[in-house]
Protein backbone atom coordinates (compact mmCIF):
# COMPACT_ATOMS: atom_id res chain seq x y z
CA UNK A 1 0.00 0.00 0.00
CA UNK A 2 0.88 3.45 -0.30
CA UNK A 3 1.53 6.11 2.03
CA UNK A 4 -1.38 6.91 4.38
CA UNK A 5 0.51 9.46 6.63
CA UNK A 6 -0.63 12.60 7.40
CA UNK A 7 1.69 14.90 6.08
CA UNK A 8 3.21 14.44 2.17
CA UNK A 9 6.33 12.01 1.95
CA UNK A 10 8.84 14.50 1.14
CA UNK A 11 8.36 15.65 4.88
CA UNK A 12 8.60 12.51 6.85
CA UNK A 13 11.15 12.22 8.80
CA UNK A 14 14.40 10.32 7.25
CA UNK A 15 17.97 10.45 9.09
CA UNK A 16 17.66 13.38 11.23
CA UNK A 17 16.38 15.68 8.81
CA UNK A 18 13.09 15.51 5.93
CA UNK A 19 12.96 13.29 3.18
CA UNK A 20 12.91 16.79 1.27
CA UNK A 21 15.98 18.24 3.30
CA UNK A 22 18.33 15.46 2.59
CA UNK A 23 17.44 15.40 -1.04
CA UNK A 24 18.13 18.92 -1.26
CA UNK A 25 21.67 18.65 0.73
CA UNK A 26 22.34 15.84 -2.53
CA UNK A 27 21.68 18.55 -4.80
CA UNK A 28 23.78 21.48 -3.12
CA UNK A 29 27.06 19.53 -4.33
CA UNK A 30 26.15 21.01 -7.95
CA UNK A 31 27.39 24.80 -7.10
CA UNK A 32 24.13 25.74 -9.69
CA UNK A 33 22.80 29.19 -9.75
CA UNK A 34 19.89 28.18 -8.16
CA UNK A 35 17.27 24.84 -6.57
CA UNK A 36 13.61 25.58 -7.62
CA UNK A 37 11.55 23.50 -5.28
CA UNK A 38 8.12 23.03 -6.19
CA UNK A 39 5.58 23.49 -3.32
CA UNK A 40 1.24 22.81 -3.01
CA UNK A 41 -0.60 26.01 -3.29
CA UNK A 42 -1.67 24.40 0.34
CA UNK A 43 1.79 23.61 1.56
CA UNK A 44 2.43 24.44 5.58
CA UNK A 45 5.45 22.75 6.34
CA UNK A 46 7.96 23.78 4.16
CA UNK A 47 8.68 26.96 6.30
CA UNK A 48 9.68 24.93 9.09
CA UNK A 49 11.91 22.42 6.90
CA UNK A 50 13.59 24.50 4.28
CA UNK A 51 17.56 23.44 4.30
CA UNK A 52 20.53 25.45 4.77
CA UNK A 53 22.38 25.03 1.53
CA UNK A 54 25.60 26.96 -0.07
CA UNK A 55 22.98 27.07 -3.13
CA UNK A 56 20.40 30.23 -3.54
CA UNK A 57 16.72 28.51 -2.95
CA UNK A 58 13.47 29.37 -4.29
CA UNK A 59 9.99 28.62 -4.28
CA UNK A 60 7.01 27.82 -6.87
CA UNK A 61 3.71 26.75 -6.92
CA UNK A 62 3.33 23.30 -8.55
CA UNK A 63 0.80 22.51 -11.06
CA UNK A 64 -2.04 19.10 -11.35
CA UNK A 65 0.78 17.22 -13.37
CA UNK A 66 4.37 16.52 -13.05
CA UNK A 67 4.92 18.45 -16.77
CA UNK A 68 3.11 21.36 -15.27
CA UNK A 69 5.30 21.56 -12.55
CA UNK A 70 8.12 21.50 -14.11
CA UNK A 71 6.83 24.40 -16.93
CA UNK A 72 6.21 26.56 -13.86
CA UNK A 73 9.76 25.26 -11.70
CA UNK A 74 11.16 26.63 -15.32
CA UNK A 75 8.98 29.71 -15.52
CA UNK A 76 10.21 30.39 -11.42
CA UNK A 77 13.91 30.47 -13.26
CA UNK A 78 13.70 32.18 -16.18
CA UNK A 79 15.56 35.39 -14.64
CA UNK A 80 18.14 32.92 -13.62
CA UNK A 81 18.46 30.75 -16.30
CA UNK A 82 20.09 31.19 -19.93
CA UNK A 83 18.75 29.62 -22.83
CA UNK A 84 21.69 27.10 -23.17
CA UNK A 85 21.97 26.84 -19.54
CA UNK A 86 21.70 22.62 -17.85
CA UNK A 87 18.54 22.36 -15.53
CA UNK A 88 18.50 19.17 -13.59
CA UNK A 89 14.67 17.70 -12.65
CA UNK A 90 14.87 15.75 -9.55
CA UNK A 91 12.02 13.93 -7.63
CA UNK A 92 11.70 15.33 -3.94
CA UNK A 93 11.33 11.84 -3.30
CA UNK A 94 14.60 10.31 -4.06
CA UNK A 95 17.00 11.73 -1.59
CA UNK A 96 19.79 9.29 -1.90
CA UNK A 97 21.39 10.19 -5.16
CA UNK A 98 25.19 9.83 -5.70
CA UNK A 99 27.14 13.00 -5.64
CA UNK A 100 29.07 10.53 -7.92
CA UNK A 101 26.36 9.97 -10.21
CA UNK A 102 25.56 13.49 -10.38
CA UNK A 103 29.03 14.45 -11.40
CA UNK A 104 28.84 11.64 -14.31
CA UNK A 105 25.45 12.57 -15.47
CA UNK A 106 26.24 16.50 -15.51
CA UNK A 107 29.46 15.33 -17.91
CA UNK A 108 26.93 13.18 -19.97
CA UNK A 109 25.16 16.35 -20.32
CA UNK A 110 27.32 18.82 -21.46
CA UNK A 111 28.37 16.48 -24.62
CA UNK A 112 24.46 14.93 -25.70
CA UNK A 113 22.05 18.18 -26.85
CA UNK A 114 19.40 16.14 -25.98
CA UNK A 115 20.47 15.48 -22.57
CA UNK A 116 20.82 13.16 -20.63
CA UNK A 117 19.17 10.77 -17.27
CA UNK A 118 19.92 8.39 -14.99
CA UNK A 119 18.46 5.08 -15.45
CA UNK A 120 19.39 1.23 -14.52
CA UNK A 121 19.11 -1.51 -17.48
CA UNK A 122 16.05 -3.50 -16.41
CA UNK A 123 17.50 -7.01 -14.59
CA UNK A 124 14.76 -8.87 -14.06
CA UNK A 125 12.45 -10.95 -16.57
CA UNK A 126 9.62 -8.82 -17.22
CA UNK A 127 6.03 -9.78 -18.07
CA UNK A 128 3.61 -8.35 -19.69
CA UNK A 129 -0.11 -8.93 -18.17
CA UNK A 130 -3.80 -8.21 -19.53
CA UNK A 131 -6.90 -6.92 -17.22
CA UNK A 132 -7.62 -10.06 -15.94
CA UNK A 133 -3.64 -10.24 -14.48
CA UNK A 134 -2.67 -12.53 -17.02
CA UNK A 135 0.11 -13.46 -18.34
CA UNK A 136 0.52 -12.72 -22.29
CA UNK A 137 3.63 -12.13 -23.15
CA UNK A 138 7.72 -12.09 -21.83
CA UNK A 139 9.37 -9.46 -22.86
CA UNK A 140 12.69 -8.78 -24.53
CA UNK A 141 14.55 -6.98 -21.39
CA UNK A 142 17.59 -6.37 -23.45
CA UNK A 143 17.84 -3.08 -24.22
CA UNK A 144 15.13 -2.05 -22.04
CA UNK A 145 15.96 0.71 -18.72
CA UNK A 146 14.18 1.80 -15.86
CA UNK A 147 14.27 5.59 -15.67
CA UNK A 148 15.49 8.02 -12.63
CA UNK A 149 16.08 11.15 -11.77
CA UNK A 150 17.59 14.00 -12.18
CA UNK A 151 17.35 14.21 -15.83
CA UNK A 152 18.74 17.02 -17.31
CA UNK A 153 18.32 19.31 -20.43
CA UNK A 154 19.27 22.52 -21.53
CA UNK A 155 16.52 25.35 -20.69
CA UNK A 156 15.38 26.09 -24.05
CA UNK A 157 15.23 22.35 -25.73
CA UNK A 158 13.50 21.50 -21.93
CA UNK A 159 10.71 24.68 -22.14
CA UNK A 160 9.92 23.84 -25.59
CA UNK A 161 9.94 20.09 -25.35
CA UNK A 162 7.29 20.35 -22.17
CA UNK A 163 5.35 23.11 -23.84
CA UNK A 164 4.88 21.43 -27.31
CA UNK A 165 3.61 17.71 -24.89
CA UNK A 166 1.26 19.81 -22.80
CA UNK A 167 -0.36 22.22 -26.23
CA UNK A 168 -0.76 18.24 -27.90
CA UNK A 169 -2.50 17.06 -24.39
CA UNK A 170 -0.09 14.33 -23.69
CA UNK A 171 0.74 14.57 -20.22
CA UNK A 172 3.90 12.58 -20.32
CA UNK A 173 5.63 11.19 -16.79
CA UNK A 174 8.58 12.47 -17.76
CA UNK A 175 11.47 15.15 -19.36
CA UNK A 176 12.91 12.59 -21.22
CA UNK A 177 9.79 11.59 -22.93
CA UNK A 178 8.67 15.33 -24.07
CA UNK A 179 12.09 15.62 -25.70
CA UNK A 180 11.53 12.56 -27.69
CA UNK A 181 8.65 12.66 -28.72
CA UNK A 182 10.47 15.77 -30.64
CA UNK A 183 12.80 13.72 -32.33
CA UNK A 184 15.89 14.07 -29.45
CA UNK A 185 18.03 10.96 -28.11
CA UNK A 186 18.68 11.70 -24.50
CA UNK A 187 21.73 9.49 -23.16
CA UNK A 188 21.50 6.54 -20.50
CA UNK A 189 23.53 7.12 -17.76
CA UNK A 190 24.14 4.45 -15.33
CA UNK A 191 22.80 5.42 -12.12
CA UNK A 192 23.15 3.25 -8.81
CA UNK A 193 20.62 0.48 -7.54
CA UNK A 194 20.49 2.74 -4.23
CA UNK A 195 18.73 5.72 -6.25
CA UNK A 196 15.14 4.89 -5.24
CA UNK A 197 12.36 6.75 -5.08
CA UNK A 198 10.25 6.41 -1.84
CA UNK A 199 6.92 5.57 -2.41
CA UNK A 200 6.15 2.27 -0.24
CA UNK A 201 6.11 3.17 4.01
CA UNK A 202 9.34 0.47 3.29
CA UNK A 203 10.83 2.75 1.12
CA UNK A 204 11.71 5.03 3.93
CA UNK A 205 13.31 2.50 6.12
CA UNK A 206 15.13 1.41 3.02
CA UNK A 207 16.43 5.11 2.24
CA UNK A 208 17.43 5.35 6.19
CA UNK A 209 19.94 1.97 5.33
CA UNK A 210 21.27 3.09 2.43
CA UNK A 211 21.97 7.13 3.46
CA UNK A 212 23.77 5.29 6.35
CA UNK A 213 25.43 3.15 3.92
CA UNK A 214 27.12 5.84 1.55
CA UNK A 215 28.03 8.05 5.15
CA UNK A 216 29.98 5.03 5.75
CA UNK A 217 31.67 4.29 3.15
CA UNK A 218 32.63 8.29 2.50
CA UNK A 219 33.69 8.98 6.26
Amino acid sequence: MRFGASRPKQYLPLAGATVIAQTLRRLDCLCARAIAVGLAPDDSYWAAVRPTLTTPLLTFVGGGERVLTVLNGLAALGGEAASGDLVFVHDAARPCVREADLRRLHEAALESPDGALLARPVADTVKRGDARREVIATVDRRDLWLAQTPQVFRFERLYAALSAAVAANELVTDEAAAVERLGGHPRLVAGSHDNLKITMPEDLALAEIYLAQQDSRSG
